[in-house]
């Protein structure tokens, strides 16, 4: 699992070391992600599928892509399709992915690099395999995280970022036994690269086997912890929890009918644990969402429909059409 890695982490800016009276975030349900297939058919599992959306608030959706090592012919993509009011977070660690868009947007991401697209008020993309790695095959492996946008933002003006792995902040645990890659938002003093519309924190960790990571999470975030591979246990109770699994912490911001959250959230490793560990601040808005498009109300869904069919989310570069 290539990514980004170090072989020191001690040589890395170090999260405090935890404080024994600090309360630690329990674990409200520990999930199986389900598989499924995307675009033109490359598999996926679907780390929220199991979860009630009101616990996922602003997150929508997420998909680990592969791990698939391909033949030679068969790499895929998905084909030209249409998104309004959200973003796309793509992140690649292993293989090559290529992303176009009618704004203008694109680029190639490989081992340990992040595409951040806003949608906002609508755009036309494609991901794929170049045309080399669909001839060669080879190791395709990454996720793709859908993250809301609150309705006072979901028609501004769409937005890309290419986020490559040298713009990932590298943190360690206190004591080295875990690398943290903080790709967006705040821990601990240490800000990501990517810029977010709606606040929250999206990080790769590798625990190595035998270490416990304790990090310092915001309290008006919620939390949630998916294993891309390995085993280990989450939470202050040390619920077990392995590869293609999802944890669900307690905790789900400060609002009236909400849990008080813990200051931090535990993962411990048994073997190498490779572990997505994300939160955010619940929008708290209704949300409509129905294939490509995430609104408030149905009938922002009837009109993202009818305005993708008119040609107002835009249009193919001639190039490529």
């Amino acid at each position: 699992m290539p990514a980004v890695t170090v072989e020191n982490p001690l040589t890395l800016p170090r999260l405090p070391e935890p404080v024994a009276t600090a309360p630690e975030r329990k674990v409200l349900a520990v999930e199986t992600a389900p598989s499924g297939f995307e675009g033109e058919g490359f598999p996926v599992r679907r780390a929220l599928a199991a979860i009630k959306p009101e616990y996922l608030d602003p997150f929508v959706m997420m998909d680990q892509m592969g791990e698939v090592d391909y033949a030679a012919g068969e790499p895929k993509g998905t084909p030209w399709h249409p998104h309004r009011g959200f973003e796309t977070v793509t992140y690649m660690i292993d293989g090559v992915m290529d992303h176009l868009d009618s704004n203008g947007g694109g680029g190639t991401i490989t081992n340990g690099d992040t595409q951040w697209m806003t949608a906002g008020a609508g755009i036309l993309h494609k991901e794929a395999p170049p045309e080399w790695l669909v001839e060669k095959g080879g190791l395709f492996h990454g996720i793709q995280l859908w993250v809301n946008l609150p309705g006072a933002k979901k028609m501004i003006a769409p937005k890309y970022q290419d986020i490559g792995s040298t713009k990932v902040v590298l943190l360690s645990s206190h004591d080295g036994g875990a690398l943290v890659r903080l790709i967006a938002g705040d821990l601990a003093g240490n800000v990501g690269p990517g810029s977010t519309h709606t606040p929250i924190t999206l990080l790769h960790a590798t625990v190595s086997p035998g270490a416990r990571l304790v990090m310092p999470w915001r309290k008006d975030f919620n939390a949630l912890a998916y294993v891309l591979s390995g085993r280990g246990t989450v939470g202050a109770e040390r619920r077990p929890i392995t590869s293609g699994q999802l944890a669900v912490f307690d905790g789900f911001g400060n609002r009236p009918g909400r849990t008080t959250a813990g200051e931090s959230i535990t993962i411990t490793a048994k073997d190498t644990l490779e572990v997505i560990v994300l939160g955010g601040e619940p929008i708290g808005e209704p949300v409509a969402h129905y294939g490509p498009f995430v609104m408030n109300t149905k009938n922002e869904l009837v009109q993202a429909f009818e305005d993708f069919k008119a040609g107002r989310l835009g249009t193919v570069p001639a190039h490529h059409a």
